[in-house]
């Protein structure tokens, strides 16, 4: 199977909405990790990264213009020794506990289902990312409606235990965009992964939707020392005391 330009598929697609990159370095040496997150309406796009306890958190770009904190504040990104959970939602503490509890991944978001804001119903994509002896391999799902009924979920898994260099998966929550969404389908994309952090970081952003992306996220995971790299790019800026920082 071809490998897809990250970069064009997300050229094209004005709508993505979230969506998680996970894979090994070109040149082998590192694990990458991207989340990004796109907005339509002013709440959605009210938001901020911020980095916090080895992760990342999602803020109020502007608290005062917060309407309603559910399903867009909470922590992407958390670190639980050489292992790293990156979800679009509340559920990577649900994966985290479980982890802490000796628990598995899957038996984590069985507990789970799709986000309740019909006709959406937006999937929850998560995934995990474990670097031990030098190696990486990494897990991909999504829990999603069928068809869009509220009634109905699937669950799926996706398990990467030997992931080639230069090579990684791209799951999102959107095919594009509609009224209403329609959710992503199908195996994670497999899409080719090269340069180093701020060349990768840069492409990402760049690739984004205009009008609609809000936050990038990226980390690399050096094999050998497990040493991180990160990089948070932000479309808003952090308001406090009335006046932006």
């Amino acid at each position: 199977m071809d490998h897809l330009n990250l970069g064009a598929e997300l050229a094209v697609n004005a709508y993505p909405g979230r969506g998680i990159v996970i894979g090994k370095s070109g040149d082998g040496k590192s694990a990458v990790i991207a989340y990004f997150i796109m907005g339509r309406s002013a709440n959605s796009r009210n938001r901020v990264f911020t980095a916090k306890d080895g992760g990342i958190i999602t803020e109020a770009a502007d608290p005062a213009k917060l309407e309603d904190p559910s399903l867009i504040i909470y922590a992407p990104v958390r670190v639980l020794g050489d292992r790293t959970i990156v979800t679009n939602g509340d559920q990577t503490d649900t994966i985290y506990d479980a982890l802490a509890a000796g628990k598995g991944f899957a038996k984590a978001l069985r507990k789970r289902t799709f986000e309740p804001d019909g006709p959406n119903f937006t999937p929850r994509i998560s995934g995990l990312v474990t670097v031990r002896g030098g190696e990486m391999k990494y897990k991909l799902s999504i829990l999603k409606s069928d068809g869009g009924d509220a009634r109905s979920v699937e669950r799926f898994f996706f398990e990467y235990p030997q992931p080639l260099a230069g090579e990684g998966r791209f799951i999102h929550t959107y095919r594009c965009d509609g009224a209403p969404i329609p959710s992503f389908c199908g195996e994670p994309e497999r899409v080719t992964l090269s340069g180093d952090i701020d060349a990768f970081t840069a492409m990402v952003w760049n690739s984004l939707n205009e009008d609609n992306k809000v936050s990038l996220f990226v980390r690399y995971i050096d094999l050998k020392t497990g040493k991180t790299a990160d990089r948070i790019v932000n479309r808003y800026e952090k308001v406090t005391g009335g006046d932006k920082a």
